[in-house]
């Protein structure tokens, strides 16, 4: 399928709308670039969880070589889609777990065509900024990759009101290691994937000074890892 026949302009209105209550975008989406509908994800295919742990690896010399949209559609799924879409009246399930299901970590996706947004409800990539951001991914061999996925906490997620059972979730360092576990369930969501699908992926640190200005981070939200993800270059 080529590119065109699963990108999809979007109202202004629709684009700022939130994907559920309490998940709002926490930015303004680029006029430049349209969003990008993604394939209903695939639920079945692939190795088996076994054989994907038994293959599971950081590989970190990854092919230029662009992804299907199918393919690209299953991994953002799998890495913190929506799984269960009544799981209670304010947010669906997801695929990965988060502190009193705050869904506090965002997936911001590098692609060579411009920097997007995972907007898991609809299942989408909305629009951040134009151009290859994927050289902030890190030095070297990331920058290649088709696809890099930054891991970005936005801390105004975290619930702290009256009927919030976790007293200590307004605690920075609470929320400090709530947010990194939540980014490791995650990230092992794409690594599976990746070993369950015969792709590299390789996780690592990134250039956090530079990503907040360009991201169009606002104060509460915070770069903390990406991930580069591509087939293997052999």
């Amino acid at each position: 399928m080529k590119r065109r026949s699963f990108v999809k302009t979007l109202p202004a209105a629709t684009l700022m709308a939130a994907s559920a209550p309490g998940n709002a975008i926490p930015f303004s989406p680029s006029q430049e670039l349209s969003p990008i509908d993604l394939l209903p994800p695939e639920k079945e295919g692939g190795a088996t969880i076994l054989a994907a742990l038994q293959a599971r690896k950081t590989e970190r010399l990854i092919s230029a070589k662009e992804l299907p949209p199918q393919v690209l559609s299953n991994l953002l799924w799998a890495a913190f889609g929506v799984n269960r879409p009544e799981f209670t009246a304010t947010k669906p399930g997801r695929t990965a777990p988060s502190a009193s299901n705050s869904q506090e970590i965002d997936l911001y996706v590098s692609l060579p065509s411009g920097l997007y947004i995972y907007d898991a409800l609809p299942h989408r990539l909305l629009p951040v900024a134009p151009g290859d951001h994927r050289r902030y991914a890190s030095k070297g061999r990331a920058t290649m990759a088709p696809v890099n996925i930054f891991y970005v906490v936005d801390l105004n997620k975290y619930d702290q009101g009256p009927e919030q059972p976790d007293t200590s979730i307004g605690d920075p360092e609470v929320q400090k290691s709530y947010y990194y576990t939540d980014t490791g369930f995650i990230a092992q969501n794409v690594y599976l994937f990746a070993a369950s699908y015969g792709l590299a992926a390789w996780f690592h640190n990134c250039e956090r000074d530079h990503c907040a200005e360009a991201f169009k981070l606002t104060p509460q939200q915070k770069i903390l890892f990406a991930q580069s993800v591509g087939y293997p270059e052999f």
